[in-house]
């Protein structure tokens, strides 16, 4: 199999990973003022599907065992394609709910599969291959937050078909993806794939949860802008539509942080620079914004912060495994805790706007889990776990 075709692979799934959850953001008072919902009740269209990306994460490792990372990629695929699509029948808020549900299974089950993909595929490219998955997760999620209004309007109006429309990517990366699990099952038929070795989830190990705690507090950060972050702006007295550029700006920025950081974190080897340098930029963001400075201008730090930061937490699990199938149960579990205590942000955030009336106390308790996850970056340190290390001193003396 042709290296550009398994680059292509990765880039098309990822790009599947992010739209069902930020192109809700732009129209989510249009959805509110539509189905009549509150502030904590709208909040669970973007925190449902970030939790199903909690419980449903450790059942990746075993689809991964039965079919294989490709097989079981394209079930998530078209998990997250029907949940995507069914958003243009939703009438009411349970089917709305379900749709956010599916495809937040199905985006749960790809998530560690491609950080197993990664170090099956490309093991001494770990950094660079992170860097083009996360930086094609950001790009689809900056064009479906950039078009989500436009589509809207050239729709006549429906937010439904708006959301529904982003089941074409799946669609687009299906046929790539079933070709790439066939070739796969034919080798692993063959006999012309290693033996697969069954790595359990890391829950004794005192390192991986110190990573499932950084991944959740990011996760809690990066899903409360996401949903937040435009309503925020409206609240400020902009337009919906500046409101959805301004968080378009958001994620453009993010886009070279989250290509380069990975890379220049493999290359000095300086973790803790880089995450604890993301995180004050987050803060400054945020702070910005409740202190009442342009929020075209908090956008950057804001974008660069959770830009650099979201690879890193990806990359860690790799980086702290020796083989593929460790490296799925680790992510397995850094995204299963992770993105539940993740969930619990843009919920938080929905919760005090609706018990404060104003966005600006919310933001300070974000603030306040961006400091808890300085402290957690502190704890991770520069080092590998000393697993890994032995491992490739080994590597080196064969």
């Amino acid at each position: 199999m042709k290296i550009f075709y398994i680059v292509l692979a990765l880039i098309l799934a990822s790009l599947n990973l992010r739209p069902p959850i930020t192109s809700i953001s732009p129209l989510m008072s249009t959805i509110q003022h539509d189905l009549g919902l509150s502030g904590m009740t709208a909040s669970l269209l973007t925190t449902l599907p970030v939790l199903c990306m909690g419980i449903f994460a450790p059942f990746s490792v075993r689809l991964s065992r039965r079919w294989g990372n490709e097989g079981a990629i394209v079930l998530a695929l078209i998990l997250i394609g029907i949940g995507t699509g069914l958003r243009w029948f939703v009438g009411a808020t349970p089917l709305m709910m379900f749709t956010s549900f599916l495809s937040g299974v199905g985006i749960a089950m790809a998530g560690p599969l491609l950080s197993s993909f990664i170090k099956q595929y490309f093991p001494n490219r770990v950094a660079a291959m992170v860097g083009i998955y996360s930086t094609a997760m950001v790009m689809g999620a900056s064009i479906s937050v950039g078009l989500s209004v436009p589509l809207q309007h050239a729709l006549g109006g429906s937010w439904r078909g708006s959301l529904a429309v982003w089941a074409l990517l799946a669609t687009i990366a299906l046929p790539i993806w079933l070709r790439l699990a066939w070739t796969a099952r034919r080798d692993r038929q063959s006999g012309q794939t290693s033996a697969v070795i069954h790595a359990q989830l890391p829950v004794k190990n005192s390192r991986a949860w110190i990573l499932t705690l950084f991944f959740g507090l990011m996760a809690a950060i990066f899903y409360s802008l996401t949903a937040w972050l435009a309503p925020a702006i409206q609240s400020q007295g902009y337009s919906q539509e500046t409101a959805g550029n301004i968080q378009t700006l958001f994620t453009l920025i993010s886009l070279p942080s989250t290509l380069f950081i990975p890379m220049l974190v493999h290359r000095y080897h300086r973790r803790v620079f880089w995450l604890v340098g993301c995180a004050l930029l987050e803060l400054i963001g945020v702070l910005m914004l409740n202190l009442s400075v342009s929020p075209w201008l908090a956008a950057i730090p804001l974008g660069i912060g959770a830009g650099g930061l979201f690879p890193i937490a990806l990359m860690l699990p790799i980086d702290e495994t020796s083989n593929a199938q460790e490296a799925s149960s680790w992510s397995a579990m850094t995204q299963s805790g992770g993105y539940i205590l993740g969930a619990l942000g843009p919920l938080a955030i929905g919760w005090l706007r609706d018990l404060t009336g104003s966005f600006v106390q919310a933001f300070y308790g974000l603030a306040i889990i961006i400091v808890l996850q300085i402290i957690v970056q502190l704890a991770i340190g520069n080092k590998k776990s000393s697993k890994v290390v032995d491992h490739e001193q080994e590597l080196k003396g064969m």
